[in-house]
């Protein structure tokens, strides 16, 4: 018994070490890379941008009363930044919103040396491959000045890393979705983005102005995970949708039986007796006629 809890005590303390040494080993450029997540934390939006036509604009001129997903990228990344992009457009395809319509989607430069050219190459290759944006409307690539790119990733959490030996930025893989009114909503991390959490984030950010019945269920069935930015299946509202349908079924058979059920003719009040039809005091009445009188006559 004391060999195992002295075991259990020489674990406990080696964990604090063993996350310092692997921390220790990961590269000095990516060690102060990542989200800090902001939830309901507002982005400035009177930030001053360029766009890929290069036109002055602001963040907000992309808000029009429809969520927005902001990625934030360069354009020359060998790597990352293509790889986050090409998932969030293959997402976006199974999504059936269409961008510009139900919601925006800006990618802002983390590099300030790069141009509304740069820019706009990128915006033709991802518009093409999303294919529901001919004009371009809808999906925007900016570029800004180094003081606004600081204001943008502080307010949403993001870090990165420049590498002067490499000439390349550290950053993390994810993008974040925001309210009409310039709030942060939800991150999703990694750089492939599922239809389905895609769907339900941005229905979340509308206040569910966009969506269907069905999107509301699915909320209810799924919760968004912050630690791992994307939604879950919960196991009690699973059982609660289980439990109103149930109940909805079972309604609804009694209902089914109800109408089915032949209905009983109404009894007379005083002996217990049916009462007559109509079609029965019909016959009578004509039986009556014909031989009523004779039958009395032949009583008296």
């Amino acid at each position: 018994m004391m060999h195992t809890i002295l075991c259990l005590v020489l674990v406990l303390a080696a964990l604090p070490i063993a996350k310092l040494r692997a921390e220790s080993a990961l590269p000095r450029a990516v060690r102060d890379v990542g989200f800090d997540q902001k939830l309901d934390q507002p982005v400035p939006l009177d930030l001053p941008l360029v766009d890929e036509s290069g036109n002055p604009v602001q963040l907000g001129d992309y808000f029009h009363g429809k969520p927005v997903i902001l990625v934030l990228a360069y354009y020359r990344c060998p790597m990352l930044c293509t790889l986050v992009l090409n998932g969030l457009v293959r997402g976006l395809i199974d999504v059936s919103f269409d961008a510009g319509k139900e919601f925006e989607v800006v990618t802002v430069s983390i590099d300030a040396r790069e141009t509304p050219q740069l820019a706009a190459e990128k915006k033709r290759t991802y518009v093409d491959r999303y294919g529901r944006a001919p004009d371009g409307a809808g999906w925007h690539f900016l570029t800004a000045s180094q003081a606004t790119i600081d204001e943008i990733t502080q307010a949403v959490g993001f870090r990165y890393k420049y590498d002067p030996l490499r000439d390349e930025f550290a950053h993390a893989s994810g993008i974040v979705v925001l309210t009409p009114q310039g709030r942060i909503s939800r991150y999703f991390y990694d750089v492939k983005f599922s239809p389905r959490d895609l769907r339900l984030g941005l229905v979340e950010a509308s206040q569910n102005k966009i969506g269907s019945p069905i999107d509301q269920i699915l909320l209810l069935c799924f919760h968004y995970d912050p630690n791992e930015g994307k939604y879950g299946a919960t196991i009690m509202a699973m059982v609660r949708l289980g439990g109103v349908l149930t109940m909805l079924g079972l309604s609804g058979l009694l209902c089914f039986l109800w109408k089915r059920t032949p209905r009983q003719q109404p009894r007379a009040v005083g002996d217990g007796e049916p009462i007559a039809s109509s079609e029965q005091e019909e016959s009578c009445a004509a039986a009556f006629r014909t031989h009523g009188a004779t039958g009395l006559e032949g009583g008296r």
